[in-house]
């Protein structure tokens, strides 16, 4: 099973973790007073200019940080809270001078508060949609715990079918592959030989895995294989057998993948209902 890809939305919501109590918008009126600020509850660690920084806004402004890989006096919260200050200094500053009425920074506003309402919906939804240890266990049992192959193969890419089949020909006649591959193959394995190292089943292209799986130990196709990269000449140097890993190791992640096709499918129904003009 391929999940490298299998996570857009989760992503998403790593962007917006520890933002769902982020400050709104605010005012878009350049003559607002400098310290109008929004209310957030919790407990006031400071006021600039009667604008009040609060714990939670200091909570999310340290994971924003660290989100962001800052590490210089991460562990200090005094100098935190002084750059949240200083933050706010400049939002005042900003305000006053009308600068939060310039059209780019109304759209990052609405932006930034787009993010942290689909991250707070997306958290209410899985939260709402547990996946069970059950869920997770049954997708190991179809598609990661069965024992497969894994393959150990060299290829040689070519431009053309012609060009592949004149490499067969020579391979026909007792050539070296991995010489031939050094000299002829357009791929970046072509320097070494054309190794390609170990890989399971599902790991390369179609084409390529279903040639490379019907041939035996030591023997090369007989055919040039056709992928979206050009024409493979493949021989195989070994096969084992793969050991699938233990269901504890992969179930978070499991369960990660179905929540992530949970939420996919959701907002394919949230489409479905919604009126979306693209224009």
């Amino acid at each position: 099973m391929n999940t490298r890809h299998a996570l857009p939305l989760l992503a998403a919501l790593a962007l917006v973790a520890g933002c769902d109590k982020l400050p709104s918008a605010g005012q878009t009126d350049a003559t607002a007073p400098v310290a109008t600020a929004p209310v957030v509850e919790g407990v006031v660690l400071a006021t600039v200019n009667g604008a009040p920084l609060t714990q939670s806004v200091l909570d999310i402004y340290t994971a924003q940080r660290t989100s962001q890989g800052a590490n210089q006096e991460a562990g200090d919260p005094e100098a935190v809270l002084n750059e949240l200050i200083a933050l706010e200094l400049m939002r005042q500053e900003s305000v006053s001078k009308g600068l939060n009425a310039l059209p780019m920074v109304v759209a990052a506003l609405n932006q930034q508060e787009r993010t942290a309402l689909a991250g707070a919906a997306i958290k209410d939804f899985m939260n709402s949609n547990p996946v069970s240890d059950e869920a997770a266990q049954k997708l190991y049992d179809e598609q990661v715990g069965k024992a497969g192959k894994e393959y150990n193969a060299r290829h040689i890419l070519l431009e053309t079918e012609d060009e592949a089949r004149a490499v067969i020909a020579l391979l026909d006649q007792g050539s070296d592959f991995s010489e031939l591959a050094k000299e002829k193959s357009t791929g970046p394995s072509g320097s070494s030989g054309g190794k390609l190292g170990w890989f399971g089943e599902g790991q390369m292209v179609a084409p390529f895995s279903e040639a490379t799986a019907k041939l035996e130990k030591g023997a090369y196709t007989k055919e040039p294989v056709q992928t979206q990269f050009g024409w493979h000449v493949i021989i195989l140097d070994d096969v084992r057998d793969s050991t699938p890993p233990p269901f504890e190791d992969v179930k978070d992640r499991l369960k990660m993948l179905l929540a992530n096709q949970q939420l996919q499918q959701h907002v394919e129904e949230l489409k479905g209902s919604a009126n979306i003009e693209i224009k």
